[in-house]
């Protein structure tokens, strides 16, 4: 059973910067091109970043270029998120979700249960 486990979420001021870690367990980590996702409160859950396999390639939202890098380490079977410059609307909780390249659609296929960051301005 694959598993994702989210953490460095907490209470920041604006301008802090954070770094938060997915570490997955129960599948082969380099298989799966992961991303980054958050739920600001009262809104959609939206896309944040991704990274592929290997870590060639990645994406930003437009809301997270400049101030966000999506990062992976294949050896530690862990994505991270550091996020600098934090503004208050950046406060949400945010889930990582990795997409198995062996199986079929376009969907993440799993997802992590979510850790919550907030920013006070």
């Amino acid at each position: 059973q694959v598993q994702l486990v989210e953490s460095g979420g907490r209470s920041v001021q604006a301008g802090d910067s954070l770094r938060l870690s997915c570490a997955v367990s129960g599948g082969t980590f380099s298989n799966y091109n992961m991303g980054w996702f958050r739920l600001r409160p009262g809104k959609e859950r939206e896309f944040v970043a991704s990274i592929t396999w290997s870590g060639g390639t990645t994406h930003l939202a437009d809301s997270a270029k400049g101030r966000f890098t999506i990062s992976r380490d294949n050896a530690k079977n862990t994505v991270y998120l550091q996020m600098n410059s934090l503004k208050a609307e950046d406060t949400a909780e945010y889930y990582c979700a990795a997409k198995d390249l062996e199986l079929v659609g376009e969907e993440y296929d799993y997802w992590g249960q979510g850790t919550q960051v907030r920013v006070s301005s």
